[in-house]
């Protein structure tokens, strides 16, 4: 089921939002099972196989937290050795979901080369969600070694990992974030400031996905699928291509995270802040400070700085920085496309600290040079997408050599949308979609105008404008997206 379907605009989320206050006003643990309930059923939606698996997974994790947690006749080193255990099996079972066909392929080429028959493949289908939950719930776990975890209930703790808004795509939560939501009664008690706001801020995430992110999708497939298919990129339309892409996949993710803050403030929840008008960064380290924050900051606390972050050496700074980078661009898939993802942010991340450090030492940049590091960065991050969208090595050469002009200038293959007066709609919406991205503030701004405009405070005439105003550009963004709605379009990160 997804956020931009009938089923779910129109019956899903109704239903579950007044089965949450209804059954909260009397009785909020109840309302909590209740809505772990739908979330397992929205969950069961897409894939009742892999149903089982995330449930034997929550409570094999919750059980596992319990023995992590400090207490008296516990050693350390009895707690420390669950935790490897722990951790061994989560990520055995996304290894063996996610990777081992990977894994697998890669051996059967080395075999093939020696004369040596191939290891049968697995073909075991992803979980939907399986690295989010997985991620969620290994933090969860060090923190309960580390002693940090005091929200102990079960119940929250399904609805933590299972809750639906977050459940498929991210954000990657914390359950410090989380489950004292969970635990407050508050929660449960309908808001109309929130409800308001989260209806506003889930309608902007509905249009950037279908008005903006699915059209800029069409030629960004067209380039990339063509190229798959033998056609030869030229030097626009390689660019305009990587360009599409680079705006798709920014509006397709950033509109679901928008959806799912909505969804969540509706029901009285905050959840954490995943993107911060990267596409604005003026250098590589800021735009991993704006760029899927939750997962930034999962990698920051549980891989960077157990590895020794900045604690033991530069060299040794810059390698942890690398291989964090590198194991986040594995995360995101089984491909060396993925690997080299990661690897071209990690050397981004290293020179740009060592600019920092070295040539700079750490003065702040001038401002006349802002536009330059703007249009830098923004190249880096275009180049790296190439490889992050392309279905192997060999189309993404092929992609930077059109951008490099090395097969020509000419646009005649892709003519239908690189000549403005053939398709006048993808100009438009390209030329939206920069416009947004890097002067307008990010849509999750709209959280601080609760329950006005502090500028407009005192001044209710104003202030009323303002919310009608809001109010209009809402039923209007709504209107246009909901007519949008018939065909299926499933979010770029839900295959992660």
């Amino acid at each position: 089921m997804l956020f931009n379907s009938y089923a779910f605009i129109f019956v899903f989320f109704p239903l579950v939002l007044a089965g949450f206050f209804l059954i909260g006003w009397r009785n909020t643990r109840a309302a909590a099972g209740f809505l772990a309930l739908a979330s397992l059923f929205f969950y069961g939606w897409w894939s009742v196989k892999a149903l089982p698996l995330l449930l034997a997974s929550i409570c094999m994790n919750y059980w596992f937290g319990l023995q992590l947690t400090p207490q008296e006749g516990r050693s350390d080193r009895a707690r420390k050795r669950m935790l490897v255990l722990a951790l061994t099996v989560n990520l055995t079972l996304l290894g063996i979901f996610k990777y081992a066909d990977f894994f697998i392929g890669n051996v059967n080429e080395a075999l093939g080369e020696a004369g040596i028959a191939p290891l049968p493949m697995l073909h075991v289908a992803l979980p939907i969600g399986i690295s989010f939950y997985t991620f969620t719930q290994i933090a969860f776990l060090v923190d309960c070694w580390q002693g940090k975890v005091r929200e102990r209930s079960f119940v929250h703790y399904v609805l933590f990992v299972t809750y639906f808004p977050h459940l498929i795509a991210g954000p990657v939560l914390h359950h410090a974030q989380m489950m004292p939501q969970f635990a407050n009664p508050a929660t449960y008690r309908v808001d109309t400031n929130k409800l308001a706001l989260g209806l506003a801020i889930f309608s902007f995430g509905l249009a950037k996905k279908l008005l903006i992110a699915d059209r800029m999708g069409e030629y960004a497939d067209m380039v990339f699928h063509g190229v798959q298919g033998g056609t030869i990129p030229t030097l626009i339309s390689a660019w305009f291509g990587v360009l599409a892409y680079t705006l798709q996949i920014y509006f397709d993710f950033s509109g679901y995270s928008d959806m799912a803050v909505g969804i969540a403030l509706c029901m009285g929840v905050n959840l954490p802040l995943n993107f911060a008008s990267p596409y604005k960064s003026t250098s590589i380290i800021e735009f991993w400070r704006r760029w899927h924050i939750s997962l930034s900051t999962f990698l920051r606390d549980y891989l960077y700085i157990p590895l020794g972050g900045n604690r033991k050496g530069e060299a040794r700074r810059y390698l942890n920085l690398f291989l964090t980078m590198l194991l986040g661009g594995l995360w995101h898939g089984a491909a060396w496309t993925f690997v080299l993802w990661g690897a071209l942010h990690g050397i981004y991340l290293t020179i740009n600290h060592l600019w920092n450090a070295k040539v700079r030492r750490n003065r702040p940049p001038s401002k006349w040079t802002l536009p330059l590091r703007w249009l830098l960065t923004f190249l880096c991050v275009m180049v790296a997408w190439v490889v992050f969208r392309a279905d192997s090595m060999t189309t993404a050469m092929h992609l930077y050599k059109g951008m490099l002009g090395l097969n020509g200038v000419s646009m005649s293959a892709f003519s239908e949308f690189t000549i403005p007066y053939r398709k006048p709609e993808f100009f438009q919406t390209m030329f939206l979609g920069l416009f947004i991205c890097l002067a307008l503030p990010p849509t999750i701004s709209l959280q601080r105008w609760v329950p006005v405009v502090p500028a407009l405070a005192g001044r209710p005439r104003l202030a009323g404008l303002a919310t009608v105003v809001t109010a209009a550009v809402t039923v209007l963004l709504l209107g246009m997206s909901i007519s949008r709605l018939g065909t299926y379009s499933p979010f770029l990160y839900f295959q992660f």
